[in-house]
């Protein structure tokens, strides 16, 4: 476990420095707003990671509904006239003097701890139907739909993925699971058939080339960027990608300018670190003693693996974009406060699991948990 939670810290601390670096390369100014609003959410960051990782389960539990409720309601709040904002055609922010705050992002991790506490709570009628996927699938589908409605389609995906596997570590049967998944990816593709947005960037992300001045013109700048850096990059500060080519080159394509200014072995290292990261968050939740620690810790793992995956599927058009942030490497302050949460998280799940007793005394008179995937 200690290895675990070493390699863990080691991660993170390494690809939020390389975060911080790169954000100095690509603003190209170092005292600007943006590294100092980075530094500030940073520390407001691991000021919650280090309360989290003290904090026990029956708290967490305690907790998990009225996180619920309340980033519901800031879900809501976006749509209203004044609070919330436009941001490229999509109102996902609240806007409170100079900060703005998506609350997207607090909508996961309350999310995750919330189907963690159900799956805790009603582990022994998971296999049902009704309890296993019915009851959850309301809350689940009401937060997401909110976040889908924004519209933030690659959230909403990420989330679905999330709590399905959540789910299924929580014991619903593969076959409820399944035809819910179809109904969803057919409901997904009716709704892109009628927004042309998407399907010009679906078109774009199908051939670059012949969109490279248009829709795709992001995807191909991206790809030129990790092109030019070969194995060990144009030096820190000397890319031109940034200069403008690039839209969005300190947030959902930050790992292009990674790529250009340090080359495809720090990028290669870069994906090292996510896959260092999920095995270590696996085995941290494999030492879970209750139905809570094992679900949440999968919904956590998987939640910083998922987003990291599919934004570097996105900067090395594998995927079409879908406007998530690199974890922990990119900009945005809602972002780098609920990852860093989540580490948070995780670390208490791995204090916790070296006091399996207490633990378990602690989990509703149930005396040993044996989860059991169907």
């Amino acid at each position: 476990m200690k290895i675990a939670v070493t390699a863990l810290m080691f991660c993170v601390a390494s690809l939020l420095s390389l975060g911080m670096v790169i954000l100095y390369s690509a603003t190209m100014m170092g005292t600007s707003r943006l590294i100092i609003m980075q530094l500030i959410w940073a520390g407001i960051g691991l000021v919650a990671c280090i309360i989290l990782a003290a904090m026990d389960e029956r708290h967490l539990k305690k907790l998990a509904i009225p996180l619920l409720i309340g980033s519901t309601i800031l879900l809501g709040l976006v749509f209203l006239p004044g609070v919330g904002g436009w941001t490229n055609g999509a109102r996902r922010w609240l806007h409170f003097g100079g900060v703005n705050v998506q609350p997207s992002e607090l909508a996961k991790i309350s999310l995750i701890l919330a189907v963690a506490w159900y799956g805790d709570r009603y582990h022994r009628h998971m296999p049902t139907f009704l309890r296993g996927l019915a009851v959850p699938g309301v809350f689940i589908g009401g937060v997401i739909g909110l976040i889908f409605v924004e519209p933030d389609r690659g959230t909403s995906i990420l989330m679905a993925l999330v709590c399905g596997t959540m789910l299924l570590v929580g014991g619903v049967r593969w076959r409820f699971v399944v035809p819910f998944a179809l109904l969803a990816l057919v409901g997904l593709a009716a709704t892109l058939m009628h927004d042309q947005m998407r399907l010009t960037r679906i078109a774009g992300w199908l051939d670059p080339e012949a969109h490279k001045n248009g829709v795709g013109f992001q995807a191909y700048q991206g790809m030129l960027a990790l092109g030019s850096g070969g194995l060990s990059g144009l030096g820190l500060g000397n890319g031109r990608q940034k200069l403008g080519f690039i839209p969005e080159h300190h947030t959902d394509f930050i790992l292009a300018v990674v790529g250009e200014e340090l080359g495809l072995i720090a990028t290669l290292l870069v994906v090292a670190a996510y896959v260092v990261i999920i095995l270590c968050g696996l085995y941290i939740t494999m030492r879970s003693h209750t139905p809570f620690g094992l679900i949440l810790g999968t919904g956590l793992t998987f939640l910083i693996g998922f987003q990291a995956f599919i934004n570097i599927g996105v900067v090395t058009s594998t995927l079409p974009n879908k406007g998530l942030p690199l974890p922990f490497v990119s900009y945005g302050g809602s972002s780098l406060l609920m990852m860093l949460a989540a580490v948070g998280l995780l670390l208490g799940l791995a204090r916790q699991s070296r006091a399996p007793e207490a633990v378990r005394e602690d989990h509703s008179g149930s005396d040993v948990f044996a989860p059991q995937l169907s």
